[in-house]
């Protein structure tokens, strides 16, 4: 699958650089900007960002004025960060088309998660509708499984499962960033469910079951 590329603006050189490493890890590519023009400078003259990680507070230009800047060109999904928590901030950004808003202090996974579950919900990261792996092939669009031609009943979450290995494959995946992404950020239940799923996964996936390998103490990897 393709890296999808985010533009993280803030005028905090720690804060872009705690961002930009956990959104790395998570398979993604970033660019930076420490202030609003340099923001919307990259952001014509970079025309594949897939997401835009803002800061209201910042020198020169504000986020408010680069989000105003950038909906003028472009309905690209906006994250915006403010240090203050005032409900009237958080209306003035949904009017102009910001897609969620988080306030500092905040978790950087519970951050990237937000922005897998945006892209996923904006179709960014599901444009490849058939999958095919060592004779596996999905359709997402019809929830079809076949294994050499024969179809397979999987579950819906047993789907979700293999199109997300199939998806990442030859990744390490933790079972943190599998509920992240399988199960959505505010899943709170036992990362265990996942080991289950993974057990009748393979199960009805058959000889093809070996390609979902076990990393122990981590999670897994899917391969050839």
């Amino acid at each position: 699958m393709d890296r999808l590329k985010i533009l993280v603006v803030d005028d905090e050189s720690r804060m872009r650089k705690l961002v930009r490493d956990f959104l790395v890890k998570s398979n993604f590519d970033v660019i930076e900007a420490g202030d609003g023009e340099e923001a919307v400078e990259l952001f014509l003259q970079q025309k594949d960002i897939a997401l835009i990680v803002l800061d209201i507070m910042m020198p020169k230009m504000d986020g408010w004025e680069v989000c105003r800047e950038v909906r003028r060109y472009s309905q690209v999904p906006i994250i915006m960060l403010t240090a203050r928590g005032d409900e009237r901030d958080e209306l003035q950004g949904f009017q102009l088309g910001v897609d969620e808003y988080i306030t500092k202090p905040f978790s950087p996974k519970i951050l990237v998660a937000r922005i897998e579950a945006i892209l996923r919900r904006t179709n960014q990261a599901d444009k490849q509708e058939l999958l095919h792996c060592g004779g596996i092939e999905v359709d997402k669009m019809a929830h079809e499984v076949k294994i050499d031609g024969q179809s397979v009943d999987l579950s819906f979450k047993e789907f979700e499962l293999l199109v997300y290995f199939m998806e990442n494959k030859g990744i390490a995946l933790s079972r943190e960033k599998i509920l992240n992404n399988v199960w959505d950020y505010d899943y709170f239940g036992d990362a265990r469910t996942i080991d289950t799923h993974v057990k009748k996964l393979r199960s009805k996936l058959g000889d093809k079951g070996d390609m979902i390998k076990t990393l122990w103490g981590m999670g897994y990897k899917f391969e050839e």
